[in-house]
Order: structure tokens, then C-alpha cells, then sequence
């Protein structure tokens, strides 16, 4: 018999199959004659071939014979299971002997019509739900058996190709409709299952879409009523719109989202309802989104300076290139810059200068005596009364994202058990991590990579290593006696009147009393105790003005001190006179630079040394090397040491002094003594010294130098090494003073004595 290949199809006895003419031609059936017989047997594997062998298809198969040949299709009645034999292909072919494989009908007639009933009526059930039910409807009436049921659902039954060859190599009859039922009633099942999952899911939609319309509605009434009566907006109201608009990231959005639920769950009677209410006015009132970058206009930014502060043109030139960075990089921030010096030098001024020169907001927070770490990261909000760090604190109160912020007097932040806020500020101050800054109390990340942050300290001594290698240092020297003079005609004196509530008019107060007031009435680098001089000058003139009834007064030089309260200060100044053993040295003090005086003195005695002026450990030792060089350069005059006592003392008892600085002018004092020399009052000078006799560099030079000038010094000797800060100090002061640098003790000695 000739073999019709078929793949992935249900063909049972009792059944008639229609192929199209194409079909059997690619499988190698070419003519048909009526009655013709054909072996139809399913392929394992759906790979059309050229050759096939009885390895490529399943042992059982079906048989029929061609009953009605149209034009483009022929009809088979299948009649028999068959088991193939043998399988042959010449050409193209195929020819199988077969044997007849007999059902075996243990089903009684009777049972057979029931079951079959059943299941007919069972898919005329399932698919009245469909549209193409009523085309399906008249086959599935005219269906006769089990068999026209298998083979007409055969493509659309979830049956794999092995599934289906096995419902065809059942033998019994009872065992194929068995299968044939379990496999039509489980595809009616999972449509039936399917349909409800269906329908489950579509009334849940149907439901959300429902929830969300009301839910819209009732937003949209409640708006109405809120622009119509916005004083009777809810709390709960008010922040949903606020967190909504405020531009947050998607953490602090959640953070704020969790604790808004929590707030409406506690009810406005809730005791925790003013904490969580407090929590969202912050967050919501902090500026989220990033200001654009705007363009700096340097023109710009050196006129607001030059107008708002007199002489300090090297901080201004740094201030300029900083800005030029900014600019370039387009870039909110750059180096966060440390304005290191004596105070009333401008160094809190100039901060608000540079916000005002930019066109940003303004933050100023003071770090003096900070001792907690909750000051800068907060506090945690399970603690009562926690609050935000001052950080937090001051962006909030600015209203941006950008503003200049001067952290004031960091180098008198301090630390005990409860932390130590330097470290906290290590976070605050680093580019590298300040773009996601974590506030104890807000618990999400804040970017503050746009703030420019300016710190001010008067010394770095006290500043942490690690904190002081974040920030570059710019030094702020004190102001020269000139620059005072302007400063204080063209800011300061109009600001004590406007202070003390004069016109213009009401005081005049002449140039001449002006210098005299810096002169005598003010010993410091900067200016505020020039401002205090001339607020309380300002206050007596109102008190004058109103008894005497007086337009004007005008006070000059000699008119001065009426107005003024206290005695003119008393400054140390150049010497008159002097003995062998007076130096003059230098010194730097938090106000500033002074000169003072080394004192050495001999007496009979036994070779003791004794040191006065409360001098620190430095000193001390710096007075034991002195004597020790001044004996190896002058072994002669030493020798007399031995019935001698020396006695040293720098002046101002009172006041603790310690630091190198005053090495060579302790050892020049000891060897003015020794060989009886006198030292000129019109030099002063200032060095640390070795036991090798060299000159090693000293700090503070700029206000050590305004200092001597101020005294009327007009030669001073300095390290070498420092000619390099020469360029820190103003011109004025360099044009009165001949400076010159050092290198050994040797040198010095030779130059003064």
C-alpha cells in the first residue's frame, strides 16, 4: 500500500479525511484513483524528507480508500488500524506492508451513545459563550462518535504529537474514548477557569477604575473648595500638595510620603501628630530642585567687592579666580575656601560680599563652642524635641539650593561625649561626598554639591588635620594704618551715625581725629575696635546734640577724647634709649602683630639663669639655646658666666607668651649683654633659631611687620625662607621698612652689634 505521511494530526477509523491535491503531491502520492487504498502514518518528527525509513514513523497507523476526487482535493474513508511490517520508498513512492490491528469494542452500545451524548453536549455548553458558536454548533450535532470528535478537535486539543499517537494505539475502545473525554472535558475546564480568572480580573479593574474615578472626583471637589475657603485647607491636604510640587527625589518622596500615612492615621489629637507635622513643614520647605547655573559676570563681582570692602586686593584677586573656575566648569561651587585671620579683618564681610557680587542668598552659621555632633547632622527623630543640624537648618532658611553659606569661627568647634562635630563636617566640606549629605533628622539624602561654603577661623591650630586638607587657606593681614583711615571714613563712620541716629550733617569729624583715633584709641589688625571707638563717639554726640539743642558738631584732633570713654591706649613704641641686652622682637597675637621687648640682665651670683614674663615651654627653651650659642660663639666673655646670674624677662608679665619666634631675638639679647654692645631700637626682628645656629622660618610675618611699622621700627631682620610671604604684606608697609633676611646667628650678630 501507498503511505500518506502526516505529522501533528488525529486520524481514527470511522472517519473521512479530505487532503487538497498540493498536499499529497509533496508527499510524494502523485495519482489517485477511486477505491485506491492508502496507509496514512504519522511521522515522529514534523521534517518533511526525501527518503524516509520505518524509523521515521509510529508503528501504528490507519487505512482508507479514496472515495471522492475533485479537482484540487480527494476524500478518504478510513476504515482500519494497521501495523506496519516493512516500509519501502522507490522513487518517490512509499510503500508499507501491513497487517490489520482490530479494535477491541468492550463498551455496550447503550453506554457508548450516553457518554457520547454527554460530551456533545458538553462542548455545545462551552461554546454558546462564543460568537462562532453558532457556526460550530451544526458539526458538532451532526458529530456520530467518539472518533469525528478526536480527529475534528485534533488542532485545536493542548495534545502534543505523542499524546495523540497514543489515543489512536489504544486497542480498546473503552480506554480511547476514556482519553478522548478526559482530554475535550480539561480543555473545557481551562476555558472555563480561564473565562473566570477573566472576569475575576476584569471586576477588580473594573473596581480600581471605579476607585480612582471617585477618588479623582472627590480631588477635584476638594480643590474647588480649597481655592473657594484656603483658610480651612487641612494639614493633610496642604502637604500632599506640597510634597506633589516640591521636586523631591524618589527617597526623600517616599520618606515624606510614609510619614504623611502615619500622620493621617494619628489624627490632629495624636500625640505624636506636632512631631510629624513639624517634620513634613521642614522637608516640604526645603528647596529640592537645582538652581540653573548662571552666568558670573567678573566685571561684576570685583565692583561689589571693591565697594563694599577696602584694600584687600589678594583675597579679592583669589576670590575673582574662584569665581572664573566656577564659570568655566559651569559648576554652583568650587574650593571651599578657609579665611584664615586676626578678627575684625573682614573675613565674615567678605562672605556676604561675594553672595551679594553672585546675586545668591546669604547663610551665616556660627560654630563658636559647638560641642555636639547633633548641631551638624541633627538629631534623630526618636529622640523629643529633635531638631536639624544647623546645616540643614540654614539651606531651609535660605529658600534655594544654592546659597553662599560662611561656616564662622570653625576653629573654635570643640568635642565631648556626645561627638565631635569636626568630623561631622568632614562629610559637609568634601565635593567628593556632600551630593547626598544625610540630615540625622530628615533621614534621606540632600545634595548640597551647589552651595558654595566659606569658613573663617582666626588661627588653624586648633583645626583638624583632616578637616583643614579639605579647604584652602587664604590669609586675611591686618590693615595698615592708611587702609584703616579709609575704611573708616567711607564705611564705618556712616554706619555709627546711621547707628546712633545722625544725619550726615549733625558730626563732622576731621581726618586729623580720625588717625588720631586709629592711632591711640585702637591696638588690633582689623577694625572692629576702630567701630566700637567710633559707635560709642557717635552715641555721645546724639546725647550732646539733643541737651544742647545744636545743629552741628565738629570734633577734631584735640576735641577727641570729650567723646570718647576711656584713656588712649597704651602701644609700645621704639625706645628712647637703650642699654646693652634690649632687643626688640615680634610676636603674633589673635589680634594681630605687636612688638615687645627682650630683657636680659647679669649679676653677681653662681652662674643661675632665671626667666620671668610667663613665658611658655617654647620660650624656655628657646632661652636655653640662645645661651648655649652665645657661649660657643664668644667662649671669652663666657667664662665670666660662672660668677654670674642672668636674668631675662619680656615685659607684660601678665600676659602668657610662647613661641619660637624670638630665638634669635633671645640669643642677640645675650650676646648684646655679654660683649656690652648696644642693640639699635630702630631694628627689631624676628626667627626661630637652632642649636646649629641657623635661622629657621617663623609664621605670622604680614602682622608682624604692621607691627614694627606701626611702632616706628625701620629695619627688621627676618628668615630667609620667609621672603617668600614678603608678598603677603601691603606696600605701605613695605615702603617704610628696610627688610632683612637671614640665615645664621652669625649674620645677625654681625649686622646688629
Amino acid at each position: 500500500m501507498r503511505v500518506v505521511p502526516i505529522y501533528n494530526m488525529m486520524v481514527l477509523p470511522g472517519v473521512t479525511l479530505y487532503f487538497k491535491k498540493e498536499f499529497l503531491e509533496a508527499e510524494h502520492v502523485s495519482e489517485v484513483a477511486e477505491n485506491d487504498t492508502f496507509v496514512f502514518l504519522t511521522l515522529k518528527e514534523g521534517e518533511r524528507k526525501e527518503t524516509y525509513t520505518d524509523e521515521d514513523f509510529y508503528t501504528i497507523g490507519v487505512s482508507g480508500k479514496a472515495t471522492d476526487i475533485e479537482d484540487d482535493s480527494v476524500a478518504f474513508q478510513i476504515t482500519d488500524r494497521v501495523r506496519v511490517l516493512s516500509l519501502e520508498q522507490e522513487g518517490e513512492n512509499i510503500e508499507a506492508e501491513v497487517e490489520r490491528v482490530p479494535e477491541k469494542r468492550d463498551v455496550d452500545e447503550k453506554e457508548y451513545r450516553k457518554r457520547f451524548g454527554e460530551l456533545k453536549a458538553a462542548l455545545l455548553e462551552f461554546i454558546s459563550k462564543y460568537q462562532w458558536g453558532m457556526m460550530a454548533r451544526s458539526y458538532i450535532v451532526n458529530w456520530t462518535d467518539f472518533s469525528e470528535v478526536a480527529v475534528s478537535l485534533s488542532n485545536v486539543l493542548n495534545l502534543t504529537n505523542e499524546q495523540k499517537y497514543a489515543i489512536l494505539e489504544k486497542n480498546k475502545v473503552s480506554e480511547r474514548i476514556g482519553l478522548i473525554e478526559k482530554t475535550v472535558y480539561e480543555m473545557v475546564s481551562i476555558d472555563k477557569v480561564s473565562g473566570e480568572a477573566q472576569l475575576a480580573v476584569k471586576k477588580k479593574n473594573e473596581d480600581i477604575y471605579r476607585e480612582d474615578a471617585i477618588k479623582h472626583q472627590i480631588e477635584f471637589l476638594q480643590q474647588q473648595l480649597d481655592e473657594m475657603h484656603p483658610e480651612n485647607i487641612t494639614d493633610v491636604r496642604k502637604f500632599e500638595k506640597l510634597i506633589a510640587e516640591s521636586g523631591m527625589n524618589d527617597t526623600a518622596r517616599k520618606e515624606a510620603e510614609k510619614v504623611l500615612n502615619r500622620m493621617k492615621q494619628e489624627g490632629s489629637n495624636g500625640h505624636e501628630y506636632g512631631m510629624l507635622y513639624d517634620y513634613l513643614d521642614f522637608v516640604t520647605g526645603l528647596q529640592w530642585t537645582k538652581q540653573p547655573v548662571s552666568k558670573i559676570d567678573l566685571e561684576e563681582v570685583k565692583k561689589v567687592l571693591d565697594k563694599e570692602h577696602y584694600g584687600l586686593e589678594k583675597v579679592k584677586k583669589r576670590i575673582i579666580q574662584q569665581m572664573a573656575v566656577m564659570t568655566l566648569n559651569k559648576k554652583q561651587s568650587g574650593s571651599i575656601l578657609l579665611f584664615i585671620g586676626a578678627p575684625g579683618t573682614g573675613k565674615t564681610s567678605i562672605g556676604q560680599g561675594i553672595a551679594k557680587a553672585l546675586g545668591r542668598e546669604y547663610v551665616r552659621i556660627s560654630l563658636g563652642g559647638v560641642r555636639d555632633e547633633a548641631e551638624i547632622r541633627g538629631h534623630r527623630r526618636t529622640y523629643v524635641g529633635a531638631m536639624p543640624g544647623r546645616i540643614m537648618d540654614g539651606i531651609r532658611k535660605s529658600g534655594v539650593s544654592n546659597p553662599v553659606v560662611v561656616l564662622d569661627e570653625i576653629d573654635k568647634l570643640s568635642h565631648d561625649y556626645n561627638g565631635d562635630p569636626a568630623s561631622a563636617l568632614l562629610e559637609v566640606l568634601d565635593p567628593e561626598q556632600n551630593f547626598s549629605f544625610t540630615d540625622h533628622y530628615m533621614n534621606v539624602p540632600y545634595d548640597l554639591s551647589d552651595v558654595l561654603f566659606i569658613c573663617t577661623a582666626n588661627t588653624t591650630d586648633t583645626i583638624p588635620e583632616p578637616l583643614l586638607d579639605r579647604m584652602e587657606l587664604i590669609s586675611f593681614s591686618g590693615y595698615t594704618p592708611i587702609e584703616k583711615f579709609h575704611i573708616a571714613k567711607k564705611h564705618l563712620v556712616p554706619r555709627a551715625k546711621k547707628s546712633a541716629g545722625l544725619k550726615n550733617s549733625q558730626l563732622k569729624l576731621s581726618d586729623p581725629a580720625i588717625r588720631r583715633l586709629i592711632e591711640e584709641y585702637t591696638a588690633e589688625a582689623g577694625v572692629r575696635g576702630l567701630k566700637k571707638q567710633l559707635d560709642i563717639l557717635c552715641r555721645n554726640v546724639a546725647v550732646e546734640i539733643l541737651k544742647s539743642k545744636k545743629e552741628c558738631i565738629n570734633i577734631g584732633e584735640k576735641k577727641l577724647d570729650k567723646y570718647l570713654e576711656g584713656k588712649p591706649r597704651h602701644r609700645e613704641r621704639i625706645l628712647a634709649k637703650t642699654v646693652p641686652g634690649v632687643v626688640t622682637g615680634l610676636a603674633w597675637t589673635s589680634g594681630g602683630g605687636e612688638i615687645l621687648f627682650i630683657e636680659a640682665q647679669d649679676m653677681k651670683g653662681t652662674g643661675k639663669l632665671t626667666i620671668t614674663g610667663q613665658l611658655g615651654d617654647v620660650m624656655k627653651e628657646s632661652v636655653q639655646i640662645a645661651l648655649s650659642i652665645v657661649k660657643r660663639l664668644y667662649p671669652k666673655e663666657a667664662e665670666s658666666l660662672e660668677k654670674k646670674d642672668i636674668h631675662i624677662h619680656v615685659p607684660a608679665g601678665a600676659v602668657p607668651k610662647d613661641g619660637p619666634s624670638a630665638g634669635i631675638t633671645l640669643t642677640t639679647a645675650l650676646a648684646s649683654l655679654l660683649t656690652g654692645k648696644k642693640v639699635s631700637p630702630e631694628i627689631a626682628m624676628t626667627g626661630e633659631v637652632s642649636l646649629r645656629g641657623t635661622v629657621m622660618p617663623i609664621g605670622g610675618l604680614p602682622e608682624k611687620l604692621l607691627a614694627a611699622q606701626r611702632a616706628g621700627i625701620t629695619k627688621v631682620l627676618i628668615p630667609k625662607e620667609n621672603v617668600q610671604d614678603l608678598k603677603e604684606v601691603a606696600q605701605e608697609v613695605l615702603d617704610k621698612l628696610e627688610i632683612i633676611p637671614v640665615t645664621t646667628v652669625s649674620e645677625v650678630l654681625q649686622l646688629v652689634l
